[in-house]
């Protein structure tokens, strides 16, 4: 059964989205992230998908105190990511309270960071995150493309041991759009060892249900979710479908 997983994005401590990965198209939705994360535990979710945004584009985490509250007032595991370039960030990360770092431009630009953060904490705790626009892996927030496609990406680490990738498609992110179910599709057909978890444009849950027909194991919703096209009921009635 597909995992679902509801995301906050941070700026400034707030609950926002950007739509198409654009800091100029920021919508507020809450100014209470443990309010927000509190009522996901409460509809029996399980995981969180905690971005700062912040900590995108500076290079170092920025909302590492809502990170701490959220991971010492609910039971959520929480996967962090936004700014993990360092070996410190990485540790400050885990030691806030996050069951798992996301590491994305790190990734790219030093792999050799990634392989020594997949040997120290191990591929359970370590997660690529890939964020595609235009079929090449965007970095920096977003803000800038690298040369190598997500396949070039999971060839070059799947030996280091990783096996979770959280791939989003930029131009499909914030937009209820829906996903691009033929890149989903066809990375678990060529990498079907790796945990794949869907994220940009999941609207319905007919997408989740598809995504998972297709063999994904997670999807992160995010704006489908505060603009109200999936309900937490409907997430806590898929749950108990599944139970």
């Amino acid at each position: 059964m597909i995992e679902i997983i509801p995301a906050i994005d941070l700026i400034d401590g707030q609950c926002v989205r950007l739509r198409r990965g654009d800091y100029g198209q920021v919508t507020r939705y809450s100014s209470d992230p443990l309010a927000v994360a509190s009522s996901f535990r409460d509809a029996g979710i399980t995981r969180l998908h905690l971005v700062d945004l912040d900590g995108a584009k500076s290079g170092a985490p920025c909302n590492l105190s809502v990170l701490e509250r959220i991971a010492a007032h609910t039971s959520l595991r929480i996967e962090f990511g936004g700014g993990i370039k360092s070996s410190q960030s990485v540790a400050d990360v885990l030691g806030a309270g996050a069951a798992h770092v996301i590491i994305g431009s790190a990734a790219v630009k030093q792999p050799e960071l990634m392989d020594r953060w997949l040997a120290e904490y191990g591929p359970e705790r370590v997660i690529l995150g890939a964020d595609i626009r235009g079929g090449l892996v965007s970095v920096s927030g977003w803000l800038e493309d690298s040369s190598l496609s997500v396949a070039d990406v999971f060839n070059r680490f799947i030996p280091s041991g990783l096996s979770q990738a959280i791939v989003t498609e930029i131009s499909r992110d914030g937009m209820l759009a829906g996903p691009d179910f033929n890149l989903y599709s066809g990375l678990k057909d060529r990498f079907p060892a790796v945990c794949l978890t869907a994220s940009g444009g999941v609207t319905t849950m007919a997408d989740i249900a598809r995504l998972q027909s297709l063999g994904i194991e997670r999807a992160i919703v995010g704006k489908a979710l505060y603009e109200g096209r999936i309900s937490l009921t409907d997430i806590s009635r898929f749950i108990s479908q599944a139970i």
